[in-house]
């Protein structure tokens, strides 16, 4: 990584303003799940040793469509940010303007301050450099330690860096170096394992993957639309009509790298509770039925392909994780991941729905990464320039 990180310039005596990736479920007022905010401590910590004046942190909140909305406020946030600090940290009911500007210069010496949800100004998503004008007000020098929100160019993330001197946290830094270094230098057998419902939303994913990886592994709903390519029936799963052609050419640009699942298990209604049965792919899926998760004896393909590798990238699940019936393929990935780690393989998670089934598996600890950012790794599988990084300063 060639970016300056916040171990590269003085913060003392500065006021910090730093973009987190707050964006975490919550419901009745409380933070359900606090993996981003714990993952954004490491780095606060750091600053907050540096002894700066003051440290605003913003970051957005779900998808508020017009203005501030009550559902979105990030005020949920401080008192789980204060405890894994164990530190004061107060609160903004702005992000910009005179009440943020207000709150910063109330603060005391090195306090925290939690701005308002960023999404709360329409600008923010179309990168409106007067609202990130008004943003670089709040601070000194800027630190980005957003991954997850690094692939959009909005005035949080890419626009504020033009107007303050701008730093990596660790965080990023610590995604930038597992995904890079798996891209560009990976130690090999190097293999990929996608998953999810659409081929579509991955085909330019597979495309640069295929010309890096020794195996490209495929599971979940978009192995559907490839089955559908090689002319197997499908019965109600879940197939894009539209991209069969596609998935036709990558197959035959894939060749032996590409590994499809074997079987496959069918559930008769899209419920936890459906009927199941289990099928070989080639018998192809009656009418009535679906492909929900990959079966017992692609898990066996899989662990087999896995066998020796050195570096693993999954993004994606195997099936309907969500419904305790159709995890089972999704979890024995994770565990077939967690296996190889132990013997010395380098795991990354490319965030989003892996990461929440890894989680759920109680299996995260036993992996080497897991990525806080779902769209912004999967630019980075693509070799997308990720514009919240690109506005960094170089080293």
């Amino acid at each position: 990584m060639n970016k300056m990180t916040v171990r590269d310039i003085d913060l003392k005596g500065k006021r910090v303003l730093v973009r987190v990736d707050f964006n975490v479920p919550i419901e009745n007022g409380s933070v359900t799940d606090d993996t981003r905010v714990r993952a954004a401590v490491p780095t606060l910590k750091y600053i907050l040793d540096q002894k700066p004046r003051s440290v605003a942190l913003m970051s957005h909140l779900g998808r508020p469509k017009a203005g501030p909305e009550p559902k979105f406020s990030l005020r949920p946030v401080v008192p789980v940010l204060a405890g894994l600090l164990g530190a004061d940290v107060f609160f903004a009911e702005d992000c910009v303007g005179p009440v943020a500007e207000q709150a910063v210069a109330n603060l005391p010496e090195g306090g925290v301050l939690l701005l308002e949800n960023t999404r709360f100004y329409k600008g923010e998503e179309k990168n409106d450099l007067e609202l990130a004008q008004q943003m670089a007000k709040l601070g000194d020098v800027y630190v980005n330690d957003a991954f997850g929100s690094a692939h959009r160019a909005h005035s949080s993330t890419e626009g504020v860096a033009r107007y303050l001197p701008a730093v990596s946290g660790l965080l990023m830094e610590k995604e930038l170096d597992y995904l890079a270094t798996a891209l560009e230098n990976p130690q090999r057998p190097f293999v990929a394992i996608l998953g999810g419902a659409k081929v579509s939303d991955k085909i330019a994913v597979i495309e640069a993957l295929l010309g890096k990886v020794d195996k490209l592994l495929i599971g979940g709903g978009m192995a559907n639309t490839f089955f559908k390519a090689k002319g197997y029936a499908m019965g109600n799963s879940l197939v894009e009509a539209d991209a069969v052609e596609t998935a036709l050419n990558l197959l035959k640009a894939g060749g032996d790298k590409l590994v499809l699942p074997v079987d496959a298990v069918l559930g008769d209604e899209f419920k936890n509770d459906a009927n199941i049965q289990t099928i070989a792919i080639e018998q192809g899926v009656p009418d009535g039925w679906a492909f929900y998760d990959i079966g017992p004896r692609t898990v066996e393909l899989f662990a087999q392909t896995l066998k020796g590798a050195k570096t693993v990238v999954w993004n994606g699940p195997m099936g309907v994780f969500e419904m305790p019936n159709f995890a089972k393929g999704t979890n024995a990935v994770a565990q077939l991941l967690a296996d190889i780690t132990g013997s010395g393989a380098v795991t990354i998670i490319g965030g989003g729905d892996s990461a929440a089934a890894v989680e759920q598996s109680g299996l995260a600890d036993k992996i080497t990464h897991i990525s806080t950012g779902g769209g912004a790794s999967l630019e980075m599988l693509e070799g997308k320039a990720l514009p919240g990084v690109v506005a960094l300063k170089d080293k």
